[in-house]
C-alpha cells in the first residue's frame, strides 16, 4: 500500500500549475487560503473540475472528481476486463437510490510483488456483506444483479428447469423497491456477459446448474407463504414452491418444510452498522495522518506541535465498548432472558449512556429536540452530521441466526454447493452463534489491525452527479459527499502544521533562478543552496523551518508570492534562452549533418558489402553447380539412359546461366578471356587485375570555361592523382598538380581558381 510512483508524477506535473490558480485553482487543498470554508472547498473542486483536471490533494490523499465520459471512455477499452469481474459484480453488487451498480459488501485486496514489481501472489479478505438486501429492499432500490440477469436473459430451456418465468412481478424479493425494470441497466445484455464470465473463471456446466438452482432457490422462497390452522399451528400454503425448493436444493421436502414453519427469521435495514464501520475507517485515517506528520517532523529534527482535531474515538467508543457500548447493550437485550424488545433495548441505552454527549433520544432530548425524534429513536452525533436511528427490528435483526434444524437440512443437501456451505461439526457445537453486530465489530477490528499495519495511501473519489453524465457539476451532491467523508476536517489536521515542504533539491530547481548567488547552477549542497535562496527573497523566520531534507513552508501566501515572482522571472529567462538556444541551434543542426552523413555512409557501405556478399554468394553456387559431377548410379539396366540424362542435364544448367547473362557481361567475359589468354602466367600483378572490370577511361575528367578562349581542365586519374591544365587558344598554358581543396577553392602550388568554374 506504498505511495504509487504514477501518483508522486501526477503531483508533481500539478505543481507547474501554481501560477494559474485563480484560474484551475490550486492542486493540494492544504493550500487553500481559506482552508476552514466549505465554500471555498467546493469553489477549488469546481475550478479544477471545469478544467478537466479531476486529481486533487489532501496532503498525501488523492481527490478524484471522476468525469462520467472519461469513464465510458475507460470502461469500453477495458471490455475484457469488465466481463471477468461481472460475475463478482452480478452476485454482489445492486441498484441503490445513489448508483445503478453499488458495492454492497466490503472487499480487502492484499497483493504481494516481486522485486520487479510485479504481482506474484495475494488474498482477498470479504465483510460487511448485506445480507438483508435479499428480503428487502427501500423504495427505489433492487436486489442484487443476478436475479433480474437471470429472470431477463436466460433461456427458456433453464428457466423451466429452474421453475422460473421472466415476470419479475412474480417475485415477492424483487418488487419491494417497485423498480423491477431500470432503463439505465440493461439485464438481458447484462446475463451474456455474466454467462461468459462463468466460463472465464472455469465454471463448467454442471457447477454452473448448481449455482443458479441456489440462486433460483431463493427466489421461490421468497414466495412460499404461511398461514394458521384452527389450533393456531403455522402450515405452509404454497407447495408448489416447497416441491421447486426442495429439488433445486436437492434436500428431502418434509424436512424442508418442518424447518421453515418451527422459526421466524426477520432481517430490517443494514445502516447503523455501515456508518460504524465510517468513523473506525474515519479514526484510522486521522490516526495514521498525525502518525505520518509526526514521524515526518521527528526525522527532519523539526519540533512537534500537538494537533487539535475532532477524535471521533468518543464515537467509536459509543459504539463498541465493552460492557456499556451500544453494541453490547444490544447484544445484552438480546440474550437476557425475558420478555425483551425494541423499547427495553431503548430503555436501556437510556440508562447506561444518557450523558454522553453525542448521544441523544426523544425522552433525553429538549423540546425542539423532540419535535424531530419519534420515541422509538435515537440520535447520534456522527463527524460527518447527525443521524437518527429506529430501534424497531433491532433484536430481530441482532438475532439474525441460523436455526440448527435449517441447517441440519442443508448439510444433507444433494447440491454440492450448498453441502460444502454447511459444515456438520458446527451441528454439535452448543455455543450460542455470535450475534449480528459482534460478527461486525469483529470482523471490522480485523480489518482495522491489518490496515494499522500498512503504510497506507488514500483515494476519496467524489461522484460530480448522480445523472452521470459528463461536465455536470452538481454542487448539492459533491457538497453532501465533502461532509460525508470528512475532507475539511482532514485539510485542518495537514494545516495545523505546514502547508507545503519539498525536498531541496526540488525546491532549489525550481526557484534558483530568483537568486543571483544560485542562478544558474549552485555547486554546493542542495540544502545550503536553499538557505542561500530563501534569505534572497526575504523569508521571515515564522515562516519557514529547514529540515534534514526538505524544506517546511507555513503559510501557502508564501509560497504564492515565490511563484508569482518566478512567473516574472521567466519572462527575462526567455529572452536569455532564446538568444543561447539559437547559437545552440545552429551548433546541433551541425552536428546533425555530420551525424547524417557519417551515418549514411556506414548505411552504403553495409549496402555495398552486402550486394558484394550476395553476388559471392550466389556465383559460389553457380560454379559449385557447374563444378559438381557427381552423379546417381543407375542400375546396369538404366545406365545408358543416365548418361544420356545427364549429358542433358549440363546442357540444361549452361543454357540458363548462359541466357540470364547480359550483353555488357558476356562482352566483359570474352574481353576477360582474351586477356586470360594474352596475360595469364606471363605477368605477376594479373591476378589482381582480373576481379577489376574493363572501362572505357579510368581518367575523370572535367572541363570548365573561365572565358571565350581561356578553358581549364581538371584530370583526376582512378588512383586519385589529379593534374590541373590551363589552355589558352589551344596551347597548354599551365600544367600543375592541385596540393589542396576547400568547399569553393582550389590550390595549386602557385595559384588559386574557383572551384565552382573547375566543375
Amino acid at each position: 500500500m506504498r505511495k504509487a510512483p504514477a501518483i508522486d508524477g501526477i503531483r508533481i506535473t500539478m505543481e507547474s500549475a501554481l501560477t494559474a490558480r485563480d484560474r484551475v485553482g490550486v492542486q493540494d487543498f492544504v493550500l487553500l487560503e481559506n482552508y476552514t470554508s466549505e465554500a471555498a472547498f467546493i469553489e477549488n473542486l469546481k475550478k479544477r473540475f471545469k478544467e478537466n483536471l479531476i486529481y486533487t490533494y489532501i496532503g498525501s490523499v488523492l481527490v478524484s472528481v471522476n468525469p462520467y465520459k472519461e469513464l465510458e471512455i475507460y470502461s469500453k477499452q477495458h471490455m475484457e476486463r469488465y466481463r471477468g469481474v461481472s460475475f463478482y459484480e452480478a452476485f454482489g453488487n445492486a441498484k441503490t437510490l445513489r448508483n445503478d451498480n453499488s458495492s454492497r459488501f466490503g472487499k480487502y485486496m492484499d497483493v504481494q510483488f516481486d522485486y520487479k514489481g510485479a504481482p506474484v501472489g495475494g488474498h482477498i479478505l470479504n465483510y460487511l456483506l448485506e445480507k438483508s438486501r435479499v428480503v428487502h429492499q427501500n423504495h427505489g432500490e433492487r436486489n442484487f444483479h443476478i436475479f433480474y440477469q437471470l429472470l431477463e436473459g436466460g433461456e427458456e430451456d433453464l428457466l423451466r428447469r429452474l421453475g422460473l418465468d421472466k415476470n419479475a412481478q412474480n417475485y415477492q424479493y424483487l418488487v419491494k423497491g417497485q423498480c423491477a425494470r431500470v432503463s439505465s441497466i440493461n439485464d438481458k445484455s447484462d446475463w451474456k456477459n455474466v454467462r461468459k464470465a462463468m466460463s472465464v473463471i472455469n465454471f463448467n456446466d454442471d457447477d454452473v446448474e448448481e449455482l443458479l438452482s441456489i440462486v433460483a432457490s431463493v427466489l421461490h422462497l421468497g414466495n412460499v407463504q404461511f398461514a394458521s390452522d384452527e389450533q393456531g399451528n403455522v402450515q405452509v400454503t404454497t407447495e408448489n414452491q416447497i416441491k421447486y425448493l426442495a429439488r433445486l436444493l436437492s434436500v428431502d421436502s418434509t424436512l424442508l418444510r418442518e424447518s421453515l414453519i418451527h422459526k421466524k427469521i426477520i432481517a430490517k435495514g443494514e445502516e447503523f452498522c455501515i456508518n460504524y464501520c465510517n468513523e473506525k475507517l474515519q479514526q484510522l485515517f486521522i490516526e495514521l495522518t498525525l502518525k505520518s506528520e509526526q514521524d515526518e517532523y521527528e526525522s527532519e529534527g523539526i519540533a512537534w506541535e500537538p494537533v487539535q482535531y475532532f477524535n471521533n474515538k468518543i464515537i467509536c467508543d459509543l459504539v463498541e465498548e465493552k460492557f456499556k457500548g451500544i453494541i453490547s447493550i444490544l447484544d445484552e437485550e438480546c440474550l437476557r432472558p425475558g420478555d425483551a424488545t425494541d423499547m427495553t433495548f431503548l430503555e436501556k441505552l437510556e440508562e447506561t449512556v444518557k450523558n454522553h454527549p453525542h448521544f441523544v433520544t426523544h425522552k433525553l432530548g429538549d423540546q425542539k429536540t423532540r419535535k424531530c425524534l419519534g420515541r422509538d429513536e435515537f440520535r447520534l452525533l456522527h463527524y460527518a452530521g447527525e443521524v437518527n436511528y429506529s430501534v424497531v427490528g433491532f433484536l430481530d435483526k441482532n438475532n439474525d441466526l441460523l436455526f440448527r434444524n435449517l441447517k441440519e437440512v442443508m448439510c444433507d443437501s444433494g447440491n454440492p454447493i450448498v453441502h460444502q456451505c454447511f459444515d456438520r461439526s458446527e451441528l454439535t457445537d452448543k455455543k450460542r452463534p455470535e450475534t449480528a453486530a459482534t460478527q461486525f465489530k469483529n470482523s471490522l477490528a480485523k480489518l482495522m489491525e491489518i490496515l494499522m499495519s500498512k503504510e497506507p495511501s488514500y483515494v476519496r473519489c467524489i461522484k460530480p452527479n448522480d445523472a452521470k453524465q459528463a461536465a455536470r457539476f452538481d454542487e448539492v451532491l459533491i457538497r453532501h459527499q465533502v461532509k460525508y467523508l470528512g475532507l475539511i476536517e482532514n485539510v485542518r489536521v495537514r494545516r495545523a502544521g505546514f502547508a507545503y515542504r519539498r525536498k531541496y533539491e526540488f525546491f532549489l530547481q525550481r526557484y534558483k533562478s530568483l537568486c543571483p548567488e544560485t542562478w544558474p547552477n549552485w555547486d554546493g549542497r542542495a540544502m545550503d543552496g536553499v538557505a542561500v535562496l530563501v534569505k534572497s527573497l526575504g523569508y521571515k523566520p515564522e515562516e519557514y523551518k529547514m529540515g534534514r531534507t526538505k524544506i517546511f513552508i507555513r503559510f501557502p501566501k508564501t509560497l504564492f508570492a515565490t511563484e508569482d515572482a518566478l512567473e516574472v522571472r521567466k519572462q527575462s529567462i526567455a529572452t536569455f534562452l532564446q538568444s543561447r538556444w539559437r547559437g545552440y541551434h545552429q551548433r546541433q543542426k551541425f552536428l546533425h549533418m555530420k551525424h547524417s552523413a557519417i551515418k549514411i555512409q556506414s548505411w552504403w557501405r553495409g549496402t555495398v558489402d552486402r550486394r558484394k556478399a550476395a553476388k559471392r554468394k550466389w556465383a559460389v553456387s553457380v560454379i559449385r553447380s557447374v563444378l559438381d559431377k557427381s552423379w546417381p548410379v543407375p542400375p546396369p539396366s538404366l545406365r545408358e539412359a543416365s548418361e544420356l540424362l545427364r549429358e542433358m542435364c549440363m546442357k540444361n544448367m549452361v543454357w540458363k546461366y548462359c541466357r540470364r547473362i547480359s550483353p555488357e557481361w558476356k562482352q566483359q567475359l570474352e574481353q576477360k578471356v582474351v586477356a586470360s589468354e594474352i596475360f595469364k602466367d606471363k605477368k605477376d600483378n594479373y591476378p589482381q587485375s582480373v576481379p577489376r572490370l574493363f572501362i572505357n577511361t579510368r581518367l575523370g575528367i572535367s572541363v570548365s570555361s573561365l572565358s571565350d578562349n581561356l578553358f581549364v581542365i581538371h584530370v583526376k586519374c582512378e588512383d586519385n592523382k589529379q593534374k590541373l591544365f590551363v589552355i589558352l587558344e589551344s596551347e597548354i598554358v599551365i600544367s600543375t598538380t592541385p596540393i589542396r581543396t576547400s568547399r569553393r577553392l582550389l590550390f595549386t602550388n602557385g595559384s588559386l581558381y574557383n572551384r565552382t568554374c573547375l566543375h
